[in-house]
């Protein structure tokens, strides 16, 4: 009968140092952002969770004296109660079995419970665990003390944050790990790419100037209108005496309106009246910035120029929000142009396709920090102007020059690595 209390507190303490484990799991796996926003819905108690969290310091230490001090307390009585019954070899079977029953139930068993339920049971917990930390900060605070004296000794600054990487990179993180089925994936490209837009300059998606359609205003009027009128765009760059000199941009609405108002008479037209003021921007700009003043002005519409103030093309608020949402098309638009795939697996590429829409389509994850365009790649790469059929082989791809017009290559053979 003596040996019946031992035993009950032994099990007693083993529970209590599973709940102790298991807390501890529970309170540091939970997420932070689901809690958040619990309790902006008015669940106290992950309120209180969050609370409790904001004091690591406190938290840790507390769940770590009170797991400690019930896995010594169990340890002690177990060799206690085994040394009665098995003389000295029973310090041994002590070891072993508390061993064993600590490693199962009372760190194992409740911590992997704890991992796959950590909102829930934390939140269960936490008016048991507020306590716990109420009646152990005198001992807390005095460790606490005592560790940071002794780390002060060792010269380690504690000033420091215990984050390493910056909350972007948490956030990064977070993203890659965010897994499912592909509408979950295209969910993470967008997160992604919404991360990106500080570090991506204009001149990435702009639409070159080669590629841009203009108006010259010294022209007729009645081909001024047939020019805009057979356009795809609703805005349309106007030049006078050379393509850097913009003078304006045409809006077709306007045109359509000021045409409405002069009865039909397109000699009428007004140009210089119905023209906006053309809004320059540095090809520097990074697409974050881009965006904050797109809506800051309500415009959609904006030229590049380079630091030499030559005009290198436009860029649309529509095209920084493919950059996050993918292309958007519509009925003028027309499909991903400039790649084709062949039976065996390789792609016929244009040199002027870009290598941030590549990367987005097929998840090549090619480098384009130096250069924008596919061609681009092989130019920088390479360091010279390669002939037709030359082939390289630059980050694990095999790119062959297709055709070339003059110094520009203009077609290009993308071989995937094998596997």
């Amino acid at each position: 009968m003596e040996l019946i209390f031992p035993i009950i507190a032994i099990i007693v303490l083993l529970i209590l140092s599973g709940f102790f484990s298991g807390a501890e799991t529970a309170f540091t796996a939970a997420s932070k952002a689901r809690l958040l926003s619990r309790e902006k819905e008015g669940n106290k108690r992950a309120a209180l969770v969050n609370r409790i969290r904001d004091q690591k310091d406190r938290m840790i230490g507390a769940l770590l004296l009170g797991n400690n001090l019930v896995n010594i307390l169990a340890s002690a009585l177990a060799t206690s109660v085994l040394m009665k019954m098995f003389g000295d070899i029973g310090v041994l079977i002590a070891t072993v079995m508390m061993t064993v029953l600590v490693l199962i139930f009372a760190e194992v068993l409740p911590k992997t419970y704890a991992f796959y339920h950590a909102e829930s049971v934390a939140m269960r917990i936490s008016p048991i665990i507020r306590v716990v930390i109420i009646v152990f900060a005198p001992i807390t605070e005095a460790v606490t003390w005592i560790v940071r004296r002794v780390l002060k000794m060792m010269n380690v600054d504690m000033s420091k944050g215990g984050d390493s990487g910056s909350h972007q990179e948490l956030l990064r993180g977070v993203i890659d790990m965010h897994e499912g089925a592909k509408a979950v994936q295209e969910q993470r490209a967008m997160l992604r790419s919404i991360l990106d837009l500080a570090d991506v300059d204009i001149d990435e998606i702009m639409v070159h100037r080669k590629n841009v359609v203009m108006i010259d205003v010294e022209q007729p009027m009645e081909k001024i209108v047939e020019q805009v009128l057979a356009s795809q765009f609703t805005r349309i760059p106007l030049w006078r005496d050379n393509s850097d000199n913009i003078v304006g941009v045409i809006h077709t609405k306007e045109l359509l309106r000021e045409l409405l108002d002069t009865g039909g008479d397109i000699k009428n037209i007004d140009l210089a009246r119905i023209a906006m003021k053309p809004w320059f921007i540095p090809e520097t700009t990074n697409l974050y910035g881009q965006l904050q003043a797109f809506r800051a002005r309500k415009e959609h519409f904006s030229l590049v120029v380079d630091e030499y103030g030559s005009f290198m093309g436009v860029v649309t608020l529509e095209d920084i929000l493919e950059e996050i949402v993918g292309e958007i098309d519509d009925e003028h638009d027309e499909p991903m142009s400039g790649v084709r795939e062949l039976s065996n697996g390789s792609y016929i590429v244009d040199g002027a396709v870009t290598i941030r829409d590549l990367n987005r389509e097929f998840d090549w994850r090619l480098p384009d920090e130096e250069y924008a365009t596919i061609a681009g790649l092989i130019l920088f790469e390479s360091r010279m102007v390669p002939d037709i059929n030359q082939s390289f082989r630059f980050h694990g791809f095999q790119m062959d020059v297709v055709r070339k017009q003059r110094n520009q290559i203009t077609l290009v053979r993308v071989t995937l690595p094998e596997g």
